[in-house]
């Protein structure tokens, strides 16, 4: 393959062009030594002898080597375009330092529960009996012989419940029964009940049933494994026996509950991550939620569904992964490269289907940029406005179609980046597609052949504030560069952008959405009964509709470009209503009107005239009317009775030849 070292160094701000190494990892291994020694930071463009240069510069006291692969993300493809902007951009967002993500300690004390069936079963936890705390649970006795040396525990039992996490986990049985010691020809087991319970670390499932977890290949600790695959059991059974002691494990998520619209006041509105959530990772607690850090398997669908950024992924950060995005298309496109598509990819099977494509096909062609992610499921609309504003033509998502079951959130952020799009005029094709097909020989296909939308023009800018301003900055500036003059988009229900609109002949202004709105959108006047709306705060979690008493509310998903979605607008006003005695302003006319027409000649307390006149008064007249009426003699008001009262009526009581028990009547005489 070509490497162009001086067109690599400009494009990354270098002065001296570099030597280009043809053999590093071999005879030329001691220019890698030299380097060691250097100030400054240190890349290896290459990642196949990336244990031997660790090694290295571990010997040499150093740690913070860098490797990009530059070879089957670039070099290695049948494209006419030289591959040298793609080199400088891979290079230089592999030297980009971001905000790492911190870790929890998860302890696991190695015990292990094997379930399954028969011999295989049997041989299974046999095995792994010398490296772990093995017990040995068969859904089926089978073709089991009994061992001559009982190493492992046997009971039998079917798993109808399992909850927890690595390190925790809690089953329930049924049908629970050890086995018999003396079992000759075949397993016995006696003292069968149901509902048993147990703990263990590590969960070995070869039962060839049902998962026991929803998402379980991100549930660490719990392997699933079929029975008659026989490299899937060795690996597992390799795997597993290191799964004792200490492991750091990165907190995928950061949760702020000041700013989640899950609830309010007991009512439910925003449920977008409990949804995408594959693992149920993510509980209700209350007006908030709770985000398990050692059940949570990092998919970070998540913070891509978040309307408020209450869930924010950190493996990077928004604001990184932004930067990271700029800086690959920046250097792209200032090295001669075309507005590029950018190829978001995990690291596992991303990864994988490229070096195949590299290897065995045409590569990549010379527009796409790889961008590896920790998951690709953790990127939303934020992150798609952001690429294309700084000039991505298209961004192409690689997902891996075993974890089809993960990719609707993606989806739906998908669809409402490219209605977004639609809107303003720039879906001459789709702007961010979702590539989920099992052959790399597809994919390539796909890449190859498809039409590429024209690139918009470039914009940068940095990803500062919440997750919902750098949204609408990255949007605003795609509108500004697609030239478009749309001003409000129609979007797909269900999207956090839109307005509320209120039926103000139902609406009684009682401003119980003012109080049960997370985001402060919906705003009161303090001067008078007003209800007023500010657009750009909305996120369409519908806790104002699920809150009015009146079924007023209704919700409209939109994206708003202009400047009134930022200045609150007044969606309902009424005059307020004066107290009949003394003329103060206590309410608004419909809802004392309202109260007035469901409570009077209805309610026992609101049957005369007099009465019902009390609702039309404010507190202050109210207490007084009613004060004057006791005071009349229009209603008996009793004495209130003191300690001294009963002492005298006890008292007198005896004096009557009483006895205690006739207090009261005395009290009552009196």
């Amino acid at each position: 393959m070509h490497v162009d070292a001086r067109r690599i160094a400009k494009a990354l701000g270098g002065g001296e062009e570099p030597e280009v190494c043809t053999h590093l990892c071999r005879t030329e291994i001691e220019r890698f030594n030299a380097a060691l020694k250097e100030d400054g930071p240190l890349a290896v463009a290459c990642t196949q002898e990336a244990p031997l240069f660790r090694e290295l510069a571990e010997e040499a006291g150093r740690g913070d080597i860098r490797f990009v692969n530059i070879r089957e993300r670039a070099g290695w493809s049948s494209a006419k375009a030289d591959p040298a902007p793609r080199m400088a951009a891979l290079l230089a967002e592999g030297l980009l330092a971001t905000e790492p993500a911190g870790t929890m300690t998860v302890t696991s004390d190695g015990s292990c529960l094997v379930y399954g069936a028969g011999q295989v079963a049997l041989e299974t936890a046999q095995r792994l009996q010398s490296r772990l705390q093995v017990s040995l649970l068969l859904s089926d006795a089978g073709d089991a012989i009994p061992p001559s040396v009982v190493d492992v525990p046997i009971y039998r039992g079917h798993i109808v419940k399992a909850a927890g996490h690595f390190g925790r986990f809690e089953i329930t049985v049924d049908h629970y029964a050890p086995a018999v010691a003396s079992s000759k020809d075949e397993l016995g087991f006696v003292m069968a009940r149901n509902g048993a319970t147990s703990r263990c670390g590590i969960i070995l499932d070869i039962s060839g049933g049902d998962p026991l977890f929803p998402a379980h290949q991100r549930r660490d600790g719990y392997v699933k494994v079929d029975p008659g695959d026989a490299v899937g059991l060795a690996n597992a059974l390799f795997d597993l026996s290191d799964m004792a002691g200490e492991f750091e494990k990165p907190l995928y998520v950061r949760y702020d509950g000041d700013i989640c619209a899950h609830g309010r006041s007991g009512k439910t509105g925003c449920t977008r991550c409990l949804d995408a959530c594959p693992a149920a990772a993510i509980t209700p607690a209350g007006d908030r939620i709770e985000i398990d850090p050692v059940i949570c398997g990092g998919c970070g669908s998540c913070s891509a569904v978040c309307p408020t950024g209450a869930a924010a992924y950190a493996l990077p950060g928004r604001a990184g992964l932004i930067e990271r995005i700029g800086l690959m298309v920046r250097t792209f496109m200032d090295a001669g490269g075309p507005a590029p598509v950018l190829l978001f990819h995990d690291e596992t099977h991303g990864a994988e289907m490229i070096a195949m494509m590299a290897r065995f096909g045409r590569g990549l062609p010379g527009h796409v940029l790889p961008l590896g992610l920790n998951q690709v499921t953790q990127a939303g609309h934020d992150i798609f406005a952001a690429a294309l504003a700084a000039g991505a033509a298209r961004i192409d998502i690689l997902c891996n179609p075993a974890r089809a079951d993960e990719l609707a959130p993606s989806a739906t952020e998908a669809e409402l980046m490219n209605a977004i799009c639609s809107g303003l005029g720039v879906a001459d094709s789709e702007r961010v597609r979702l590539l989920d097909e099992a052959d790399p020989d597809a994919i390539e296909a796909r890449l190859w052949e498809d039409a590429i939308p024209s690139g918009l023009k470039p914009q940068r800018f940095e990803a500062k504030g919440s997750k919902r301003d750098v949204a609408r900055t990255a949007l605003h500036l795609v509108r500004d560069a697609s030239g478009a003059k749309a001003e409000t988009i129609a979007l797909p229900a269900g999207a956090p952008y839109g307005r509320i609109t209120v039926d103000a002949s139902a609406c009684t202004l009682c401003l119980a959405c003012v109080g049960a709105c997370p985001t402060g959108a919906i705003l009161d006047n303090p001067d008078k009964p007003q209800l007023r709306f500010t657009e750009s705060a909305c996120v369409q979690c519908g806790l104002c509709r699920n809150t009015c008493p009146e079924s007023a509310i209704t919700l409209e998903a939109r994206y708003d470009f202009t400047p009134a979605a930022l200045t609150p607008t007044t969606l309902n006003e009424q005059e307020p209503y004066n107290c009949i005695s003394c003329g103060k302003p206590f309410g608004t006319r419909s809802s004392v009107e309202r109260i007035v027409e469901k409570l009077a000649g209805k309610h026992a307390m609101f049957q005369t005239e007099e009465a019902q006149r009390l609702i039309r008064m404010c507190d202050k007249c109210r207490i007084e009317a009613q004060a004057a009426a006791l005071d009349g003699g229009q209603q008996s008001r009793p004495r209130v009775r003191t300690t001294a009262d009963y002492v005298k009526a006890e008292a007198e009581a005896k004096a009557a030849g009483k006895t205690a028990l006739d207090v009261d009547d005395f009290l009552m005489d009196d």
